[in-house]
């Protein structure tokens, strides 16, 4: 039995990436990259314990692509890694950043046989460049780049990391606080995805599937004689509303669940459930607006949406082209790939009655494209 915890940190807002999508969601094949790293590095089975840490707020996503165990990540980087250490049942951890994605079989085994060595087992690269350092050269032999994977024993990565001060690695928390360090030799290819351009520099990555992902959305509001009326995020001249927890814009509504539905991301209730007053009354289109973005932070881009609008009244026909300048805007396409229809049910139902109006919604997504921005 592996006396070793993996732990993989993947709960960065990736700022310093400087892109819509986060890191850890960028596509290999169908695979985002915190479980592409996930599995390769399982392949090794060398653990008897992996940790996925994800921002709170994704880690029910996560769940749907893999059965790992899963930790809501902190503030910064040593935070997440402290609420994952509290989940590690091993003598030994091994902690890497889902951005170093390449490492390979060589390097764990040089890592890995050093473990008993000393406090931390971490792997380097020499400096070969001449260093100034305060407009002073300093001797390059002296120097090393510091890269994880990084092994640790348990119990005095736990007891470094029980301060307030930060530290950008594992090794620098141990040193700091007496521990020993031991270096193996680390490797080019394990080169970290900072910026877009070190896309270039990971040998490893797989282009993102070109597959097209598509999903349907359906919702219905009675009407309600109370409020405005707004409708595929246009205010609609009418005596009457809709009766709803929101605004009652039930074409964003149907809008929404059909671009979660590509997704594979549940539905509008489970992001913005009708129960819960943060909502009440809220602006639909301020819904849409975080969908979207939620939708190109995790690795997708909008296509194309279409929606039908089934309404004996009121009349909306002269409303369209506004709704489709409105939603397209918000999800960040060309008024031409946002279609908006309408029609009636010849009165036959509870909308021929007159009664409320139905609207159905389809969208088509596609993975980002990352060999395009690297």
């Amino acid at each position: 039995m592996s006396d070793l915890t993996l732990i993989l940190l993947a709960a960065g807002s990736s700022s310093r990436f400087a892109q819509d999508v986060k890191k850890q969601w960028l596509r290999i094949g169908h695979q985002p990259l915190w479980q592409f790293v996930a599995k390769r590095l399982q392949k090794s089975n060398l653990f008897s314990q992996i940790i996925i840490v994800g921002a709170a707020e994704e880690i029910e996503f996560m769940k749907q692509y893999a059965s790992y165990e899963f930790v809501a990540g902190g503030a910064s980087r040593q935070a997440s890694l402290q609420n994952a250490l509290l989940h590690a049942t091993n003598k030994y951890v091994l902690v890497n950043d889902i951005a170093r994605a390449c490492i390979s079989s060589a390097l764990l085994e040089r890592i890995i046989s050093k473990k008993d060595a000393a406090d931390v087992v971490v792997p380097y690269l020499p400096v070969t460049d001449t260093i100034v350092y305060e407009d002073k050269t300093i001797d390059r032999e002296k120097v090393k780049r510091v890269q994880t994977p990084q092994l640790s024993h348990t119990a005095v990565l736990k007891k470094a990391l029980d301060t307030q001060e930060i530290f950008t690695d594992e090794s620098s928390a141990i040193v700091a606080k007496g521990g020993s360090r031991a270096f193996v030799l680390g490797e080019d290819n394990a080169h970290k995805i900072t910026y877009a351009d070190d896309l270039n520099k990971i040998p490893c990555l797989n282009p993102p599937s070109s597959d097209i992902l598509s999903g349907n959305g359906f919702d219905v509001h009675a009407f309600d004689d109370k409020g405005a009326m707004w409708l595929g995020g246009v205010k609609i001249e009418s005596d009457f509303g809709f009766k709803a927890h929101s605004d009652g814009d039930v074409a964003i509504h149907a809008l929404i669940d059909a671009l979660l539905g590509a997704a594979g991301m549940g539905d509008i209730g489970m992001l913005f459930p009708d129960n819960d007053d943060a909502y009440k009354g809220i602006d639909s289109k301020e819904l849409l607006q975080r969908v979207v973005e939620k939708i190109y932070n995790f690795g997708f881009e909008i296509i194309n949406a279409d929606i039908t609008i089934a309404a004996q009244k009121p009349r909306i026909g002269k409303y369209k082209p506004a709704m489709r300048k409105v939603l397209a805007e918000i999800l960040g396409i060309d008024p031409s790939r946002m279609n908006v229809k309408a029609t009636t049910t010849e009165k036959l139902g509870f909308i021929g009655r007159s009664e409320g109006v139905g609207v159905l919604a389809n969208a088509n997504l596609r993975y980002l494209n990352w060999k395009m921005i690297g």
